[in-house]
């Protein structure tokens, strides 16, 4: 008896050690994805092939600008001068909406001149801008019919939205308009939830909030963008409906209008992604002040994403103090927007206007570095894709077509620089930018050197290789010997 129950026990031990194999088994043949049934998830599965979202796509480069009332106080509160970051000084100074809003008695830009500023983008070589419409704060650069919080009552008085739309699109630059839901000058603006009067006041905010984005669209309807901010909270969350509500608003008032991921949450309060994981709007807006991961996030070649940058480490809106934090040379700005397209996205980036419109010294030189550059070498950039092939030390990859774009940042003391193609790719020649030749050595299967010349430039630079597709049949290489 005693072998007999040892038996059996046996028996039902190798049965429970089965089992998970056999829910694995089970899980395989089931489809790849159990999805689930949504209301506001995701309208679409894959990147949009429209012309709007290619323009969108192949300008590659913008330019964000973060202006406010925050501008004014550039970081300093009552003699205390706050190091975070200056659009949130509010916070951080703990400064009421009232006593705040009161900055808008000294708003008056006297050196604003939209033209200029649209030049300054235009030889920086940005194709779009993205302008903070209404930040946090509350406070409006065009004069919202919906509330007192507005340019309109300034002692400026001027529609500096109006203004800058006219300038950029007469320079052949897209407008895109940031807009915050989050609205810390509204009294019906709740961050949570939590009884039916929370409610009731936060549903007003929502009708709030559609008349004003009504108005933007209707106001300036060459605008290309919509790029939305504070929607973390719990009420947002919790309003899932009303995020594809707008995002489809928006849609039918501004035909090929484009919505960032930032907007969006899900019927279960999930944001960019849904609950299946599938993007929502129209590309991911989530890397601020950083990249994707170079092999953990590489699947975004899969979908439209944009990244944005400061300049100093953590600032977006005007700050007195740029040396309390790290501030980046134009090499380094130039770096981030190659590694952006290196990986098949955009880069935007971010200027703080001082109070009295015009911009700190720093970020004019950052443009026209840029600018120079981007005459010099953009078709490296606009247009530009994720070229799939392995990174090197040297630099970045980009690509267009049969043509693989080097971006050198990195020059090695052989002037020779490693290229490793993909199967069945062949270089058949390289060039610099100015259409000379350079040397091309096979060195082993899919393996080359490009030879530099002995002077080069003493800035990035950029060599354009020349490939095609071939079917080896036959291969003159032997793996190596392990």
């Amino acid at each position: 008896m005693l072998r007999m129950k040892n038996l059996w026990l046996w028996i039902i031990g190798c049965c429970l050690l089965a089992a998970p194999s056999v829910l694995n088994a089970q899980k395989k043949m089931l489809p790849a994805e159990q999805e689930i049934r949504l209301q506001y998830g995701a309208d679409r599965l894959g990147k949009r092939k429209d012309a709007a979202m290619k323009q969108f796509r192949d300008h590659r480069l913008g330019a964000f600008i973060h202006w406010g009332l925050y501008a004014i106080p550039g970081g300093e509160w009552n003699g205390k001068v706050y190091s975070g970051a200056a659009e949130w000084l509010k916070v951080w100074a703990k400064v009421s909406a009232d006593e705040w809003l009161t900055l808008m008695d000294q708003w008056n830009p006297t050196r604003f001149d939209a033209k200029k500023w649209a030049r300054m983008a235009k030889e920086m070589g940005v194709k779009y801008v993205k302008i903070t419409t209404k930040h946090h704060e509350g406070f409006c650069l065009w004069p919202s019919q919906y509330t007192e919080y507005t340019v309109a009552n300034t002692p400026f008085k001027r529609d500096i939205l109006g203004e800058l739309v006219k300038a950029y699109n007469a320079e052949n630059i897209d407008v895109h308009f940031y807009f915050s839901v989050m609205d810390w000058s509204h009294p019906d603006y709740r961050s949570s939830l939590k009884t039916k009067e929370d409610s009731i006041a936060f549903r007003r905010f929502l009708t709030f909030t559609d008349n004003q984005l009504k108005e933007l669209a209707t106001r300036y309807p060459t605008v290309k963008d919509f790029w939305f901010d504070g929607t973390w909270d719990a009420s947002i969350k919790q309003n899932g409906w009303w995020t594809a509500h707008v995002e489809q608003m928006l849609k039918e008032m501004v035909p090929g209008v484009t919505i960032n991921s930032r907007l969006r949450a899900d019927d279960y309060g999930k944001r960019h992604f849904d609950s299946n994981g599938h993007l929502m709007g129209d590309y991911e807006s989530g890397y601020e002040r950083r990249l994707p991961h170079p092999v953990k996030d590489l699947k975004v070649t899969q979908w439209d994403w944009e990244a944005c940058m400061t300049v100093p480490e953590n600032q977006w809106g005007y700050h007195k103090e740029w040396s309390l934090s790290y501030v980046k040379q134009p090499v380094e700005v130039l770096e981030r927007i190659v590694h952006a397209v290196s990986m098949g996205g955009n880069m935007v980036v971010n200027f703080g206007p001082q109070p009295d419109g015009d911009f700190r010294s720093e970020e004019k030189e950052l443009a026209q570095y840029i600018g120079r550059w981007m005459k010099k070498n953009g078709e490296a950039i606009y247009g530009c894709d994720y070229a799939g092939w392995e990174k090197q030390d040297w630099g970045y990859f980009t690509r267009k077509g049969d043509e693989v774009y080097m971006v050198v940042f990195q020059l090695p003391y052989s002037n020779r620089l490693q290229v490793k193609t993909p199967q069945g790719v062949n270089i058949i020649k390289a060039t610099n930018i100015e259409q000379k030749e350079v040397k091309v050595q096979e060195t082993a299967r899919n393996e080359y050197q490009v030879v530099l010349p002995a002077s080069t430039p003493n800035e990035p630079f950029v060599i354009r290789l020349h490939i095609e597709n071939k079917n080896q049949t036959s291969d003159k290489y032997r793996d190596a010997l392990t």
